[in-house]
């Protein structure tokens, strides 16, 4: 079920600069996606498993650089996920000007 969000602005110039930030907003999670996802691929390519394996499987002993590096790509791991639970969300919204 879907939860409507009425906003009233001042005149339709005004939402179409709304409607902008929005966009670019989008456009901003999309290259954090991108940013994150070229991380986390830097640490398979270097363990030669995936994030789904590292998370599941792995400990920091594993890697090389010990704890600080498993924090790191956990963290980069979580973001991801974020960041693309966000851009859905944004992506699912539906906007009407009246």
């Amino acid at each position: 079920m879907g939860v409507a969000m009425v906003i009233e602005l001042a005149d339709r110039q005004t939402a179409n600069t709304v409607q902008r930030v929005l966009e670019s907003y989008q456009a901003r999670l999309l290259a954090s996606i991108g940013r994150t996802r070229r991380r986390l691929a830097g640490f398979e390519e270097r363990y030669s498993v995936s994030t789904q394996h590292f998370l599941a499987e792995m400990t920091a002993e594993d890697l090389e650089g010990g704890d600080l590096e498993y924090v790191e790509w956990a963290g980069e791991a979580k973001l991801l996920a974020g960041l693309e639970t966000e851009l859905q969300e944004l992506r699912n919204a539906r906007f009407q000007l009246q």
